[in-house]
Formats: C-alpha cells, structure tokens, sequence
C-alpha cells in the first residue's frame, strides 16, 4: 500500500516540478537545482530529444528513480509509522532531499562539476535512501519485541520471488542509465550481474561459516548487496572490477548488518542503511578505482588519477549523506508536529494492515 501510493504521488510530483528541477539548467542557481522552464511538461512535443531517445522516454526512466528512492526508504520504519506520516514524508523527502541531490550528480550541478561518478544511483540512490532509512530508524525507535523477539520474513517463497524480479530489473536501472542499446548498456549489464553473483555468494559463504547454515534469506540479502554496490560502478568499470566490488560489498554487508542490529540495536527492519546505504558508499568510492583504464574501466570524466577521483567520490559521498540526514531528522519533525509518526502500541500490535486499511495480507 505505501509503496503504491509512493508511486502515484511521486509521478505526479515528477511531472509537476521534479524533472524539471533536476534536468534544466537553473541559471545562477545551476549548482544547486533547475529551473521550471519544464514544469508539467511545457514546451516537450511528441519529436523532443534527449541526447538520441525521445525527451518522453527519458523522463518516465528518470521517474522510475525517483519513486524507488523513497520507496526504499520506508523498509527502514516498516510496520510502525502512521500512513498520512509516510505520505507526508515522501512527497517533503522528494522536493527537498532527492530533487536537490539528483541535481548536483546528474543534473549539472557542483558535484558534476566536479566529476563526481555515479552511473545509475549509487549516491543519488542508494546512499540518499540509506542514510534516510537510518535517521528515520533511529527517530522512531524500534518496533516492539525488538531485538528480543525474532523477526523474520513473512513469507521465505514471495522473499524470494521478490528477489529474483529485482534482481533482473536491476538490469534495466543499469544498463538503461547507458540510454542507449549499445556496448556501454552491455558492459554495465554485465558488470551488475557479475557484482550481484559476488556478492550473493561472499555473504552466503560467511553465513555459512558463522553460523553454520547457508539461509535463503541471507543470499538475497547478498544479491541486493551486491546489485546496490556495483550501481554508481557498472557503466565505468569491467567485470573483474565488478566481481571485486561485489565481494567486497557481499562481505562488509554482512558484518555491517550485524553491527546495526545485533551491537548498536538499530531497528533498520529492512536493512536499508547497511545493505543500500554502506553498499552506496562502497560502490561509489570503488569506482574512483576500478574506473581506471589501466583496470578495465573506461576512464575518468574531469579527474586524471585513481587517488584524485576517489577523494570526489568521497566528497559526494559526505555531502549526500549530510544533506540526507539533516534534511530527513528536518522532515520528521515537522510531520511529527502535524500528523505525529508513529501508529498506537494497539495498532502496531494489530497490524498496519487491519489497523490503517481495514485490511488483511492473508485471509484468517
């Protein structure tokens, strides 16, 4: 239900002001956000062009990024925030956080600049998401029984299947950030699935070790892991770049996981900041690596050494994530303030789907 209702507001976010924000230059103000010269569309025909797809195309792909971010962001208070709080946040967490940040990577802005790289959302994504998740986690603490009482999936199968569609959509966020049918779409194909193969298998072998079982729930963990981190990396580097990257993230995932929930007692119920989140951050700093020619990749864009291009993803990385988190603690209470965040301690036991829609997931 969030998540679709995420969907339709966003879309109509988008078209209003969001495109247009983020892909127009915005004058004087062009390292920070666009202009409204687009608002609604005005002035886009049928025959307008970017680059060589049509002007249409490219907005419903950009849109597709802007409603999985903050779609990726509820996982972090799943079960225990108020509907009209979560409506309320996403449209605030669109306009002042997500529209600002895609602006300065993608759109122009200081930290494109600067040749910030990020080929399909590593900062814009997945770190913006992350660090949300992990403000929102922490402003409204855990659910109740947490850590105590264990929490697992619902359903192992529809995890699965989940995982699966995901992890072949993953393929069209990446390989159509090339925009185009072409090597670089297909180089970035491949690196996603070699960085999502490394990492399925780094997280299940560790699981393995340490607890002496290889779970379904933790290879897709490792799928995801892996797919969020080779994200910002697939279109600029090759597919040993890709595997390294992905067992990296498959690893440091993993013990990241643990540290969140089990040592510091954060109930991120999704795993957004540890998977999404430190996999951003890796996967951006990384491609400052493994972008290098003389390792398979294609090159830097302004910067001319591994050690100069990783200090600019660095920095994107601290501005996102700072502009994340003060926004989003911001958002919060000021949603608070209007609509309160979280649901009663009877209706989080009840259930947000019978509590918040009348509504039951399975039939009694």
């Amino acid at each position: 239900m969030q998540c679709f209702a995420i969907t339709g507001a966003v879309s109509l976010l988008w078209l209003a002001v969001g495109y247009t924000l983020v892909f127009t230059d915005g004058g004087s103000a062009q390292p920070f956000i666009g202009s409204l010269d687009k608002a609604f569309m005005l002035g886009v025909t049928r025959d307008a062009v970017t680059g060589t797809i049509p002007e249409t195309v490219f907005f419903m792909f950009q849109m597709t990024f802007a409603i999985i971010t903050p779609a990726l962001v509820i996982g972090g208070f799943a079960e225990r925030k108020r509907f009209s709080a979560v409506l309320g946040f996403s449209v605030l967490w669109l306009l002042i956080v997500y529209v600002p940040l895609a602006h300065w990577v993608w759109g122009g802005g200081w930290l494109a600049k600067l040749g910030v790289m990020d080929f399909a959302g590593g900062i814009v994504v997945h770190v913006s998401a992350g660090v949300s998740a992990l403000v929102c986690a922490l402003v409204l603490g855990h659910r109740r029984g947490f850590p105590h009482t264990a929490m697992t999936p619902h359903s192992l199968p529809v995890t699965a299947t989940g995982a699966g569609m995901l992890w072949v959509g993953w393929f069209g966020f990446n390989a159509g950030s090339a925009l185009a049918a072409n090597g670089s779409a297909g180089m970035a194909m491949l690196t996603t699935h070699m960085g999502a193969s490394a990492g399925a298998l780094a997280w299940m072998f560790i699981e393995w070790k340490k607890y002496g079982k290889p779970s379904m729930l933790g290879v897709v963990t490792g799928v995801v892991a892996g797919l969020g981190t080779i994200t910002p990396a697939s279109g600029f580097v090759g597919p040993l770049g890709a595997v390294v990257i992905g067992l990296t993230a498959g690893t440091v995932c993993f013990f990241a996981t643990q540290l969140l929930k089990r040592k510091l007692e954060i109930d991120d119920s999704l795993d957004v900041s540890p998977v999404h989140g430190v996999g951003g951050v890796i996967g951006t700093v990384l491609t400052g690596v493994f972008a290098a020619t003389a390792l398979g990749g294609t090159g830097f864009s302004v910067q001319t050494s591994i050690g100069a291009q990783v200090a600019v993803q660095a920095l994107g990385v601290v501005a996102a994530a700072a502009w994340c988190a003060g926004c989003t603690w911001l958002i919060l209470k000021l949603i608070k303030v209007f609509t309160g965040l979280r649901v009663s301690e009877e209706k989080e036991t009840e259930g947000l789907d019978l509590a918040e829609h009348g509504e039951r997931g399975y039939s009694p």
